[in-house]
């Protein structure tokens, strides 16, 4: 097993910088999610540390060797794709070895590593089995069984869960982070499901365009986003992000309908500046009227059982809010509703930068 480092590490297509000096180290055994929307660069990076993409600019060390000019057999690394990449025509147990086969491990130790692999990952039955029939979360686990007897020193996953059905996916997320804890294999995980990030990730690094936003664990990240890029794309229902600046003293949001909400620390040097407040839907907590800080006019009730999720209108301002609120309550559109908010649940940015103001 080996750490990974990222050091300024750039890649371009042409005159096009796709991947712009992205720092950071993945510690030994460790599980890091590279989250973010499409096109952020998160795949373009995970082929780099493979070798399947050349590195632009800086370096990738696994271990302590730097791999820019590796060959992807020589890095230690076993990736798992989105597409399952089965051999149509060979049996689990033939798909299983066959990077083992010409490699020219012996044949006991090709049997011994996949019959090992297959107990952990409950495919003993179907080793004489062809893909064609298994079902998508079979075929999936033997795709990662087939990592898996390499005995790589790293694991590279690749949006693996992306074509199975909703409860398939949660049934594997949660075989895939049994798995690595199980054999503390260092592993990188791309997806641009922040639910699969928040879920499996000892660490997520959060990327957008090509720059990484955040780079934490997931309740850090969750309770105290950076950028409001991360406050907005971590968690579900999005942040509310509402316009407004401080006032003189720095210690009350002012918003843009007139409504002031005290914050939990003066924030002195940024008095008077035009702000974004965030504050998260579940944190939204009814009140009576007169106790309010929110007065919101519900437009569309979503009710998910649990939970009723509620967009709703600001003060007739234009501004949507979204609230969570306890299911159980009967909520209809039209109705409206009084929230507050505990003042260390606030976030607030910088309206210019979208940076964090501590």
């Amino acid at each position: 097993m080996s750490k990974i480092k990222f050091d300024y590490v750039r890649k371009s297509y042409g005159p096009n910088e796709v991947i712009h000096g992205i720092n950071g180290t993945i510690e030994d055994g460790e599980f890091v999610v590279i989250v973010g929307p499409s096109g952020c660069g998160k795949s373009t990076l995970l082929r780099m540390v493979a070798g399947l993409e050349t590195i632009t600019g800086g370096e990738i060390k696994i271990g302590e060797k730097v791999v820019n000019k590796l060959e992807p057999a020589k890095r230690s690394i076993a990736m798992v794709f989105q597409n399952y990449a089965l051999y149509p025509h060979m049996t689990v147990f033939e798909n299983m070895s066959y990077g083992l086969k010409i490699r020219k491990v012996p044949k006991a130790e090709i049997k011994r590593r996949v019959e090992e692999t297959a107990e952990i990952l409950e495919l003993t039955p179907y080793l004489k089995r062809s893909p064609r029939e298994l079902s998508g979360g079979q075929r999936q686990r033997v795709a990662m069984g087939r990592a898996i007897v390499r005995e790589p020193e790293v694991f590279l996953f690749d949006e693996p869960l992306s074509n199975l059905d909703a409860k398939l996916r949660v049934q594997m997320r949660l075989e895939i982070k049994k798995l690595q804890e199980r054999l503390g294999i260092t592993s990188i995980y791309v997806t641009h499901d922040q639910v699969e990030a928040m879920t499996l990730g000892h660490r997520l690094m959060v990327l957008n365009g090509g720059n990484v936003e955040q780079f934490g664990t997931p309740i850090d990240i969750y309770l105290r986003p950076e950028t409001l890029f991360v406050a907005t794309f971590i968690g579900s229902p999005a942040m509310n992000i509402l316009d407004g600046h401080l006032s003189d003293d720095g210690t009350v949001a002012i918003l843009t309908t007139g409504e002031a909400i005290q914050l939990a620390k003066p924030l002195l040097s940024h008095k008077g500046q035009a702000i974004k407040l965030g504050m998260r839907p579940e944190h939204l907590i009814r009140c009576d009227a007169d106790k309010a800080l929110l007065h919101l006019s519900a437009d569309v009730v979503e009710q998910l059982g649990a939970d009723t999720i509620l967009h709703a209108n600001l003060g007739g301002s234009g501004e949507t809010v979204i609230a969570r609120i306890d299911g159980v309550v009967p909520a209809t559109s039209g109705e409206r509703f009084s929230f507050t908010i505990e003042p260390t649940n606030l976030h607030v940015f910088d309206s210019a930068k979208g940076k964090r103001i501590n």
